[in-house]
Parts: structure tokens; C-alpha cells; sequence
């Protein structure tokens, strides 16, 4: 921020600085008259401005530390000690700016992605000519060649045999990572020495970078108001404070003796500790891949006592494979090259999945002459030998097939069904793989103290409850409706209630929760907006993670604030004696504020038991499993349970 912007945007701080500064120079020169009316001119000033807000809060039924301030202010001028109100003044006006400081920080830690946004691409033409273009300017379908060290412009499939990227900017994964042929690549990873081509996904706009930029975007302008932790313990601490300060007054007879007291009884480690300690939270947060978007957040991460989950991108990795194929008169390649020739020119998941393992198996397509997708449906194209080939729903492919048996399926499993020439010719399984630490995330979380777990989906009851058992969720809710998560979510008893999905379907649910988790690792923008936190890496164990951070940040706030109350009850007793002149207990103060900071500071680095075993995936029992323990049993004892017939057993 610059000296212009501080200035205009906190007045009362600069205000502060320059009579402390005036009043100094007035006393070094002399005149101590000057420098007394100028100090307490403004303190009184101060003291009219807090009172007023203070009068507000109390009339709405709020009870905060300013109540001591005001005293404490009011005290100094009294007996005349106006350069230690100058000192509480300036502790009193700054809280504003520290507190904006804080809200702010999570965001600069991923400043960075700002400035990595992708310029340029390197557009493969028709004629095989390489052109230079805007990002802007790519579009779904062109093949784009990158070359060493360049940042990929948006989301693709590598068409190269192997590509090595540099994914730190987004997952925090300080290694390179290698991806083969066929798979995902995401805007905004940077590549290592080898060119590679890719067919782009997605228009600079939707991918995967512009999405997490919006997120950073949106959590550095929040204005949420952050925590007042400490204002828990205005009452009690003004109480006692008033009270010692009074007592020294009565025994001794002198006036001076309780500004003293409360000179060093001024809530500055109070109204410090918790903004610096949630500062570092939220930080800590940004570098795991954890966007907060308001420290009020981690404060309600850290009681958590429900956590409920979206199944479909959330428990299971949203992104399915195929388990089989069926066929009938032709061969493996033969039909799922016909389902990817046709699927290509869908958008659908299942689609993408199909594309994706043709391309990966060097299968060359069917050319094709014209195609038509009907949403929801499937996809009908005609092939430059004339051969029509329809791919997509049974509903869909039956109504162009003369003979239709459908396949059986298993709870969690979907099909493709391939028509040609009016004849069905194959049908592809698929089915959206569980997380492989789907499991130890829920297991973390029951020992971080979350009490009940839920599962709220609009899958199909089978399927839900099919990954329920395997993860260790008892409570499972299926075929729901978005309202209807948000109906459920509302009748759920231990709050606060945590919410985790992934989809626009969710962006509801994630806005009525007591906090909302967005998994936005692949761009859920509605979802993304709606929630209070996201996840910019497809890691669901990093919603344990961001329980964990909440929780240990809370602590070190609620021991640094404890710590400020120890020692200024400790100076009290000394000033209450008379050893403790007002301007050496307002320095005294500053040490106070120094030890409170250093130990809120403390949030910023990760604790020795930070990461422990979060992210360690453990064995999932098959999905007819069955388990003799309750789910509470289940949990607890996850993951050392060693039964095999246990959902839970581990590894």
C-alpha cells in the first residue's frame, strides 16, 4: 500500500503519529505546556471518537475491550500523564489497519499467480505452419505446440508421448510432474525441457488458471470483519483491571497510582494477538492450497462438529475410467475407436473419459463427415464412408438399434452405448474412482473432533451407498435435490456444519452451511463463489488440512492472548505498589505487545504435527463389504482397525 493510499485510508494512525512526533519535539525544546495540550487534545479526540462507537456496541448488546481503552485514555489526562495516552491512542487507531493487514494477507501469499497469467500460444495451424497468438485467442479443438520453460496457455490433453511439468503455482507440489499421453494438462503449470502439442480443452477464460485468479481475486477484496477474538475476554479482563486499579488508588490515596495500573492494564496485546495470529492462519492456509476467505472462517473451521459431502468430485475424483468394454461382431479398438470418433465432439465427462483412453492408445479414429449432439442424449455422427455411428444414453442409442440387450451394472458404474448402422456394436463401463485418500480424510477429520459425517448426493441411492460404506459415511442422503441438501443441511443438530462439493449443483448448499468448502481445483466457479474457503489443489485430504490449520491458529491466538493477560496482570501488581511510573509502563506495554506478536506469529509456520498422517491413503474394503463395527467404532478406530472385513481396515 502506498504512504498516499495509508494516509487517506487510516487518518486517525497518521493523525496519531504526527501529535506524538509534534509533542516529543515540543518537550526536547521546552515547552512541556504545548506538548501536554497537544497530546491530550488529541487523546481527548480519540477517546470522544472510540466512545461513541463504543456506545453503539454496547447499546446493540456487545461488550469489547474499547470499554478499557476509554478508561485507561481518560485516566492518563487525568493525572497527567499524556504521552502514555498518545501510546493508546496509537495501539487503538492502528487496530483498523492491522486488522485490514490481516484479512489481506492470505491473498499475497499467492500474489505470484497474478503475474504468471499466460500471454501467448503457439497455435499449430491447418497447413502445419506454427503462429503465435494471443491466449485470448486459442480456442476448444486447436493443437498448440509448448515449448521448454513456457507457461501452458489453457487446459488440454497432452497429444505428445510424455510432457514434464512444473504444477507449483497451482498444487503446491514443489516436484516436477510427468504426464503421459492422453492425459489432462492445466493452464498456468509451466513445462520443463521437452516441446510438447497439446489439443486445448478449454478458452483461456474457463481454464483452470483464470479460475483460481478469480479466487485470489475474490479473497483479497473481501471485507469481511475478522475475528475479535479477545472481545470474549473484554468483561473479565476490564473487571479485574478496574478493579486493581481502584484497590491501588483506595490503599495508597494517590490518583496517579490507578492511571498507572491501567496504563499498563490497556488491551493492546489483546486487540493484537488475534489479527496476527489469524494473519498467519490464513497464510499458512494460502501456501497448503487453501483459500480463506475471511478469518471469521477459521474461526468457525476450528468447532466444526458436522462435515457433510457432495460424492461426485468430492469423495470420488470426478473424473471416471473405463472398466470394460463389451462387444458384439467387433473388436475392443474397433468400438471404442467408433465411441471416441463420435465422442469427441461432446462435452459430456463420460465423453472425455472415452476420447481420453483412445488418445492415449495411439488409436486412429474414424474421420468424421458431419456430427450432431443432442444434450443429455448422446452424440450422432456420420463417417466420410457413410457408416452412421450413435453413441450415448440407452434411451438414446436403443431408438436407433434394431436389438438392444443392456448391460448389467454394478452400484457406481455407468454405460456408453455404441450403435453402427442401426446394430449396437458395443457398450463401454465406466465408473468415477473413489479418492484414493477419500478414507483417511474422514478419518482425520472424526480425530480432529468432528462428530457426525454425512453424505449429500443427487447419484443414485446404490452408488451412494456403495461409497458411504467404503469411506466410513453412515449418514448417506441420495437422489437429492440442490434444495433439498440445503433442507438437510439445516436439520443437522452439532453446528457448526461444514459443507464440502465441487459442482454448480452445490453452490447452494456451500452458501447455507456454516461453512462452505468448494473442492475448485478444475474451475467450479458457482461453486467456488459460493463457499467460504476452496481448495485450489484436487486434494480432498486438505480439507482436513484446513481444520487442522483452523484449529492450531485459534490455540496460538487463545495462548498469545493468554500470555498478554499474564504479564499486564503481573505489571498491574507492580504499578499497584508504585514501582511503575505511567511513561515506563507504557513502555513496558510495547515489550507486552512484542511478546504477544512474536507468539501469534507462531501461526505462520506449520506445526510439528501439522501433516501427520492426513494424506496417507488407506486400504477401501470392495463395496458388498461388510463391517461388525458401528460406523462411530469404524471411524474411531480408523486407520489402525485391522479387520479385514472393516471399510476401514487400513493399509
Amino acid at each position: 500500500m502506498r504512504i498516499s493510499q495509508f494516509i487517506t485510508r487510516y487518518p486517525l494512525v497518521v493523525i496519531t503519529l504526527i501529535v506524538g512526533l509534534g509533542a516529543f519535539t515540543c518537550a526536547l525544546g521546552g515547552a512541556n505546556d504545548l506538548a501536554r495540550w497537544l497530546a491530550s487534545g488529541w487523546v481527548i479526540v480519540v477517546v470522544g471518537l472510540t466512545a461513541i462507537e463504543m456506545i453503539k456496541d454496547i447499546v446493540a448488546g456487545h461488550w469489547g475491550l474499547d470499554i478499557l481503552a476509554v478508561v485507561a485514555m481518560v485516566a492518563t489526562i487525568a493525572v497527567g500523564e499524556y504521552f502514555a495516552g498518545l501510546v493508546i491512542a496509537l495501539m487503538l487507531t492502528g487496530g483498523e489497519a492491522l486488522e485490514d493487514y490481516a484479512a489481506q494477507r492470505a491473498g499475497r501469499e499467492l500474489d505470484a499467480l497474478l503475474d504468471r497469467a499466460p500471454q501467448s500460444a503457439n497455435r499449430i495451424d491447418t497447413n502445419g505452419d506454427i503462429r503465435t497468438i494471443s491466449a485470448e485467442e486459442v480456442r476448444v479443438g486447436d493443437v498448440l505446440i509448448v515449448r521448454s520453460a513456457e507457461v501452458l496457455p489453457v487446459d488440454g490433453i497432452l497429444l505428445s508421448k510424455e510432457a514434464e511439468l512444473d504444477e507449483s503455482s497451482l498444487t503446491g507440489e514443489s516436484m516436477p510432474v510427468v504426464h503421459r499421453r492422453g492425459q489432462e494438462v492445466f493452464s498456468g503449470t509451466v513445462n520443463g525441457s521437452l516441446t510438447f502439442r497439446m489439443r486445448a480443452t478449454a478458452t483461456a477464460a474457463d481454464s483452470q488458471y483464470a479460475s483460481i485468479v478469480a479466487l485470489v481475486r475474490e479473497a483479497v477484496e473481501s471485507k469481511a470483519p475478522l475475528v475479535r477474538l479477545a472481545d470474549r475476554y473484554a468483561v473479565p479482563f476490564t473487571i479485574v483491571s478496574l478493579a486493581i486499579a481502584a484497590l491501588a488508588w483506595w490503599l495508597s490515596g494517590d490518583p496517579t497510582r490507578f492511571a498507572e495500573v491501567l496504563v499498563v492494564a490497556t488491551p493492546c496485546p489483546l486487540l493484537i494477538a488475534a489479527p496476527v495470529a489469524f494473519m498467519g492462519g490464513m497464510s499458512r492456509a494460502a501456501t497448503s492450497g487453501i483459500i480463506v476467505k475471511d478469518a471469521t472462517t477459521l474461526e468457525i473451521l476450528s468447532r466444526i462438529r458436522t462435515a457433510a459431502f457432495d460424492k461426485t468430485g468430492t469423495l470420488t475424483s470426478g473424473r471416471p475410467v473405463i472398466e470394460a468394454i463389451e462387444t458384439r461382431a467387433l473388436d475392443e479398438a474397433e468400438v471404442l475407436g467408433l465411441a471416441a470418433a463420435a465422442e469427441q465432439y461432446s462435452v459430456h465427462v463420460l465423453a472425455q473419459a472415452i476420447t481420453a483412453t483412445a488418445t492415449a492408445g495411439n488409436l486412429r479414429l474414424p474421420q468424421v463427415e458431419t456430427a450432431e449432439e443432442i444434450a443429455s442424449n448422446g452424440v450422432r455422427v456420420r463417417l466420410v464412408d457413410g457408416r452412421r455411428v450413435v453413441v450415448g444414453k440407452a434411451s438414446f442409442v436403443q431408438q436407433a438399434t434394431a436389438t438392444f440387450p443392456p448391460a448389467s451394472l454394478q452400484a457406481g458404474q455407468s454405460a456408453v452405448y455404441i450403435g453402427l448402422d442401426g446394430h449396437l456394436v458395443g457398450t463401454i463401463i465406466l465408473a468415477d474412482p473413489l479418492r484414493t485418500n477419500a478414507g483417511a480424510t474422514i478419518a482425520a477429520l472424526t480425530q480432529l473432533g468432528v462428530r457426525e459425517l454425512h453424505m449429500l448426493t443427487g447419484d443414485i441411492a446404490p452408488t451412494a451407498r456403495a461409497i458411504g460404506n467404503r469411506v466410513g459415511i453412515a449418514a448417506v442422503q441420495a437422489e437429492c435435490s440442490p434444495q433439498e441438501k440445503v433442507e438437510a443441511l439445516a436439520q443437522m443438530p452439532n453446528r457448526p456444519v461444514m459443507m464440502v462439493g465441487d459442482g454448480i449443483n452445490d453452490a447452494p448448499v456451500l452458501a447455507a452451511a456454516d461453512v462452505g468448502i468448494a473442492m475448485g481445483a478444475r474451475g467450479a466457479t458457482a461453486a467456488s463463489q459460493s463457499a467460504a474457503a476452496v481448495i485450489t489443489s484436487d486434494d480432498l485430504s486438505a480439507v482436513a488440512h484446513a481444520v487442522q490449520i483452523s484449529q492450531r491458529t485459534v490455540r496460538i491466538a487463545i495462548e498469545s492472548i493468554w500470555l498478554g493477560i499474564i504479564i499486564s496482570v503481573g505489571l498491574m501488581a507492580v504499578a499497584a505498589w508504585g514501582f511503575l511510573p505511567a511513561i515506563i509502563g507504557a513502555a513496558m506495554q510495547e515489550v507486552v505487545d512484542l511478546v504477544a506478536i512474536v507468539g501469534a506469529l507462531r501461526a505462520l509456520k506449520p506445526g510439528k504435527d501439522e501433516h501427520g498422517d492426513l494424506t496417507a491413503p488407506v486400504r477401501l474394503a470392495p463395496e458388498n463389504a461388510r463391517c461388525d463395527l458401528s460406523a462411530a467404532d469404524c471411524q474411531r478406530n480408523a486407520p489402525q482397525c485391522g479387520q479385514p472385513h472393516c471399510s476401514r481396515s487400513a493399509a
